[in-house]
């Protein structure tokens, strides 16, 4: 039987979710998500260990009945297993935190989840194996229908319903980009595929149609400006799918401009400088924002935009060296950024799930009224603590290898560089590590407010840990974050040769790379750092196991009357960050001023929180003005049945005359 066979099964089966009992329902969708991951892993080792560069999957009866052929090249096998292990540590997350839900959503909207949930999976597949643009196409807009109706579970929210619709104007907005580009390439060549792009760029102008291909794929990926759903669509989606969708769906924007990129044969430098230039901006807006959120969810969907711009930088430098005719740049630029992919896939989804365990026990998103939470769950503020440092890029874990790679790529450049290619690569570097420093400013409040401290209210002083069956999918997840800083040689060698196989780099030897062979030298010295903190953390154990430990308050310094009001909070903790970036970030605080005649204030509140300029310009401002002559045009919204007869008569009498007079 052909594989591409259990794919089709798959598919057809996944209807069967709305005639099965509500206890069913949940492992049905899980098996056959475990047997579409298990296909398509193999699919993709096969094409890893293959000499043929790219694997046609045997797929005639699925060619028959679908008319799409499924390819599979290295470029598309590293993008699923990347979702494949994200899609299978969220749903296993999902099982215990939808339980909360039961009593507010009816089971339909459970089928509907877990179907939209398992067509989500396979559309992204889909989007990585397929070469033509109609299959392509489709694909992509299964993925946006299927997400919406995921981020639109609590569909009896407004807000939520709101946001819904917004993202999924959004994205279909960056599909119609997609098809313009696509019909550009068609009419040239007279192919509408990925396969024809070589035969376009090689005879035509290469960054227009970039261009049209980055600002459709870039709406996916939220780069800035295009970012503007993003913000909003995360924090309106449950948890699990807000990991998802932070951690791989977005990604498929990033794949979407890579499989552009490896066909682009002309104006190799400006497409870099360009792709760079967005992708810093993109990185410092999202962490400029994140710090000023208050709403956990929003701090970490505007940390997927940083991401995204780090990811972007990677691939930028690496454009930037194909132009240079540099390897080394190209290399480790290519690879720090997809590496980057996988990385940010494993801690941003982890960040999400440890959200959403957060949610779960306090039952709210608002970080000023948590903190203390550390005694009473544990396991999630270290497993918190732990994506917290790797999103940082800090050693032992995952999101510095990547980073590192991207800072090589630049740093061993800078020796053989002309001036304004100097110029280009300080700047960056400067970028990133503004960037960096930002996102652990960031992440110091966010742990800090939500975890340390006294409770800030009834809801954080009642939290409890969350169950075991949460808690083991982002242990899953942690263990490949320290796989991957501890022995980053396993995976950066196959992402390096997959790089110089399809952006056709020519490397004799890649182990030989001194940038890569350090890599060996900071796995060793991150293994002794982990050995040494549990030898410390063991011998502190068994050393406290035999002595009698007695708890009391913490000393005050003579004064013990304090109370959750003298902490920080998240607005005090940015308050000096928050009067620097005023003018950027277009912060307001909504207080009543204290008068001079005021000898007993009275009681005060006091708000402050940041505007999206982006989205006010590009989103809300058409949005406004759209609704105002919608409004004015409803006055002919009479509710008689003589006027609406009269606007028909109108309008044939209308086309009547146009006719007449050969205007039409």
């Amino acid at each position: 039987m052909e594989a591409s066979v259990v794919l089709l099964i798959i598919i057809l089966l996944s209807f069967l979710v709305f005639a099965l009992p509500a206890s069913t329902r949940y492992s049905f969708t899980l098996l056959l998500l475990a047997a579409g991951i298990i296909l398509t892993s193999f699919w993709a080792l096969e094409a890893f260990t293959s000499d043929e560069k790219v694997c046609s999957i045997e797929s005639y009866l699925f060619t028959r009945l679908t008319g799409i052929t499924l390819i599979v090249d290295r470029l598309s096998a590293f993008f699923i297993l990347v979702v494949n292990l994200t899609v299978l540590v969220g749903f296993l997350y999902a099982k215990d935190y939808l339980k909360s839900y039961t009593r507010d959503i009816k089971p339909l909207r459970f089928s509907i989840h877990y179907f939209s949930y398992l067509w989500l999976y396979l559309s992204m597949i889909l989007v990585v194996m397929i070469r033509n643009g109609t299959g392509f196409l489709i694909a992509w807009e299964i993925m946006a229908l299927s997400s919406f109706l995921l981020v639109t579970f609590e569909a009896g929210d407004r807000l939520t319903m709101k946001t819904g619709i917004s993202y999924l104007i959004q994205m279909h907005t960056g599909m119609f980009f997609i098809l313009i580009s696509f019909l550009i390439v068609e009419k040239a060549t007279g192919e509408m595929s990925f396969d024809a792009l070589k035969g376009y760029f090689s005879t035509h102008s290469n960054i227009l149609l970039f261009l049209l291909f980055f600002t459709g794929f870039g709406i996916k990926a939220g780069f800035v400006p295009l970012h503007t759903w993003l913000p909003q669509a995360h924090p309106a989606a449950p948890s699990h799918v807000s990991g998802v969708m932070s951690g791989v769906m977005i990604k498929m924007g990033i794949y979407g401009i890579v499989r552009v990129l490896v066909s682009v044969q002309h104006d190799l430098m400006v497409i870099g400088v360009l792709l760079l230039a967005v992708s810093i901006i993109s990185g410092l807006f999202g962490v400029m924002m994140a710090i000023m959120q208050h709403d956990l969810k929003s701090l970490l969907a505007y940390h997927s935009i940083e991401n995204i711009g780090i990811i972007g930088t990677g691939l930028g430098i690496g454009m930037i060296g194909l132009a240079e005719g540099n390897v080394l740049m190209s290399l480790l630029g290519f690879s720090g950024g997809l590496l980057h992919v996988l990385n940010h896939s494993l801690f941003k989804s982890l960040l999400f799930f440890n959200a959403g365990s957060v949610y779960s026990a306090t039952h709210t998103r608002n970080i000023e009224q948590m903190g203390g939470l550390m005694k009473r769950m544990p396991y999630t503020a270290i497993l918190f603590l732990t994506g917290s440092l790797a999103i940082c890029g800090l050693p032992p874990f995952n999101g510095f290898i990547s980073e590192y790679l991207i800072y090589m790529g630049m740093f061993r450049s800078l020796p053989e560089a002309g001036l304004n290619q100097a110029v280009i690569l300080l700047l960056s570097i400067s970028g990133l590590v503004l960037i960096g420093g930002l996102a652990v400013f960031c992440f110091t409040k966010a742990f800090g407010i939500v975890f340390l401290g006294e409770p800030r209210s009834e809801k954080a002083s009642a939290a409890q840990e969350v169950s075991k069956s949460m808690l083991i999918p982002q242990a899953i997840t942690t263990f490949f974050i320290l796989m991957i800083g501890l022995a980053s040689l396993l995976f950066v060698k196959p992402v390096s040769v997959f790089v110089s196989d399809i952006f056709a780099l020519n490397m004799s030897d890649l182990l030989s790379l001194p940038s890569l062979t350090a890599l060996t030298q900071i796995s060793i010295i991150a293994g002794i750092f982990v050995i040494l903190s549990a030898l410390i953390l063991l011998t502190r154990h068994f050393h406290l196991k035999t002595k009698k430990v007695e708890e009391g308050p913490t000393w005050g310094c003579g004064y013990t009357a304090g109370s959750y009001k003298q902490q920080y909070t998240a607005s005090s903790y940015s308050y000096n960050y928050n009067h620097l970036a005023k003018p950027l970030l277009r912060t307001k605080k909504i207080m009543e001023d204290i008068r001079e005649e005021e000898i007993f204030p009275g009681e005060r509140s006091f708000e402050s929180h940041s505007e999206d300029a982006f989205k006010k310009v590009l989103i809300d401002r058409p949005v406004n003005w759209l609704s105002a002559i919608l409004k004015k045009i409803a006055v002919m919204q009479t509710g008689e049945i003589r006027h609406y007869i009269l606007y028909a008569f109108v309008f044939i009498l209308l086309i009547f005359l146009l006719t007449f007079f050969k205007i039409i």
